[in-house]
């Protein structure tokens, strides 16, 4: 009973253990069911997030994509306007261009016809001639048997007489002929030469300052006098020993003369003299230490002065040596005409003279800014300054235009190039400018006595004046011994005689006067 009772216990037990087995298997279940659903649903809501953070992207993306196309269109449109504007400015420019050689081609068929027309009428002349000479022939030869008929000369005497009559005229004819070519000639060239030339000087204006081979330096009072004397005179000594120049105390009030024909040297004398009154501690050792320190001084002035003239022309590449030559041209005078100014003005005349051709501008202003470099060394080395700058030239590696230009702008050497021709005509400008330069007494007598002359050795001349200071000569002609074909060629001779024997600046006019005056009185 008791096993009985026991077995029913465990069956029970049993019963009841899988009853509550099931009970808690089916509620698992059920909560499995419930966590799934709930994870279903938390990934259906996770998709559709990323779904629409995706759409969102999308969109983004899209806008994105829209934003950098209009900007690379907005750019590539600005791009396209710009080249468009290039294109039209540079056609603008060609067109321009093409008027301009368009215009320069009518000119120069303007010209080549009316060359041609000259030619023609030249040909026409020399046929004429040709004709003329042939009726003159044969008038020669009917005169000639006249004679013979009339006058009973001998062959050789009546063919002097018919050479006579025979040159006469032709030299009538002759001397009429080079009067028309003249005037053609001038009605071209002095043309095109004038303007080329007014062109370059309305362009640049320079005033002139005359300087003197002495400076004067003021003094606070004249007790500064003994001061710069020193005891029995050793600091006037010390000073004119140092500087290389001649002091001259006199009884000036105010002011202390220093004289000395190099420029630079009477230049550093002078600053070196301020100093010491400014200083008022006046010994030779003083005066020697301020001397070195002044001639430093100097070396540097020279040097910017040099660059500066170089910059302000545009001319590179300059070497040192020269640099240094160009500074020391400011204290160098020629005919009272500072010779760097000068050479500056020739400069910018060859450079506008060069332009106005259609050559290199800036190679003519080099070759008028070195055309006197060699008198920076003339008073220290033998030789012209022409041939001591051509040599300057030459050992700085100047092209051989610049060369040329140096050596031949007085004509003592032949121009090798147009650019020797354009310095030397700018050159002649700036000293022949009036007012640019000064000449001595004797040197302006001189030129106008040989001026008169050269034009009173030529048979027929009553009498001959230099006026205009020698800028201008009047000839008065024997009226009743020349003609007027004559006067014409006796004038032209007189011209070319004063151009190859005279030097002058600019140029001089020659006026042949033949007047004719007949006086009777009524009584």
């Amino acid at each position: 009973m008791v096993i009985f009772t026991y077995f029913l216990l465990i069956l029970l037990g049993s019963l009841l253990g899988g009853f509550i087995r099931h009970l808690y298997g089916k509620r698992r279940i059920s909560s499995a069911e419930n966590v799934a659903q709930a994870l279903i649903k938390s990934g259906a809501d996770a998709a559709e997030k990323l779904r629409i953070e995706a759409e969102n992207l999308k969109q983004e993306a899209a806008v994105r994509m829209k934003t950098e196309l209009f900007s690379a269109r907005e750019k590539l449109e600005n791009d396209i306007k710009s080249e468009r504007n290039e294109l039209r400015q540079t056609e603008k420019r060609l067109l321009k261009r093409e008027d301009n050689l368009d215009r320069k081609n009518t000119i120069l068929d303007e010209k080549e016809a009316q060359l041609r027309l000259q030619e023609d009428r030249l040909e026409n002349r020399v046929s004429e001639i040709a004709i003329r000479e042939s009726e003159l022939e044969s008038a020669a030869s009917q005169q000639q048997e006249a004679l013979f008929r009339i006058s009973q000369l001998s062959p050789e005497e009546a063919r002097k007489e018919v050479l006579e009559a025979t040159t006469l005229e032709l030299d009538h004819e002759i001397a009429v002929m080079v009067e028309r070519a003249n005037v053609r000639a001038k009605e071209t060239a002095d043309d095109v030469a004038r303007k080329y030339i007014s062109t370059a000087l309305n362009r640049l204006a320079v005033d002139y300052t005359t300087e003197h081979v002495v400076s004067t330096v003021e003094l606070p009072s004249d007790e500064m006098k003994g001061r710069i004397i020193g005891r029995e005179g050793r600091n006037i000594r010390a000073f004119e020993n140092a500087t290389g120049v001649d002091v001259i105390v006199d009884d000036t009030p105010g002011v202390v003369v220093l004289s000395g024909f190099e420029p630079i040297r009477r230049e550093v004398a002078v600053r070196t003299m301020k100093k010491l009154v400014s200083d008022g501690r006046i010994h030779p050792s003083r005066i020697e230490e301020m001397v070195l320190k002044t001639r430093d001084e100097m070396e540097k002035i020279v040097e910017e002065t040099g660059k500066a003239v170089a910059l302000e022309l545009d001319v590179r590449n300059l070497k040192p040596r020269e640099i240094m030559l160009l500074g020391r041209l400011k204290f160098r005078m020629s005919y009272g005409q500072n010779v760097l100014d000068h050479s500056r003005e020739v400069g910018f005349l060859s450079g506008i003279i060069a332009a106005e051709l259609g050559m290199d501008e800036i190679l003519a202003r080099r070759c008028g800014l070195l055309h006197d470099i060699g008198k920076a060394v003339d008073h220290e080395e033998e030789g012209t300054h022409p041939e001591l700058g051509g040599e300057i030239a030459r050992r700085c590696g100047e092209p051989e235009e610049v060369i040329n230009a140096v050596v031949s702008h007085h004509s003592d050497t032949a121009a090798e190039s147009l650019y020797a021709t354009i310095v030397q005509a700018a050159d002649a400008i700036s000293a022949g400018r009036p007012g640019a330069r000064r000449e001595t007494l004797e040197k302006y007598v001189k030129r106008l006595e040989r001026l008169e002359a050269i034009s009173n050795s030529y048979p027929n001349v009553e009498r001959s004046f230099a006026i205009q200071a020698g800028r201008e000569l009047r000839v008065i002609a024997k009226a009743d011994k020349v003609t007027d074909g004559e006067a014409a060629k006796m004038c032209r001779e007189i011209a070319k005689q004063i151009e190859t024997e005279l030097t002058y600046p600019g140029e001089v006019k020659v006026t042949l006067v033949r007047e004719l005056r007949i006086t009777e009185y009524a009584r």
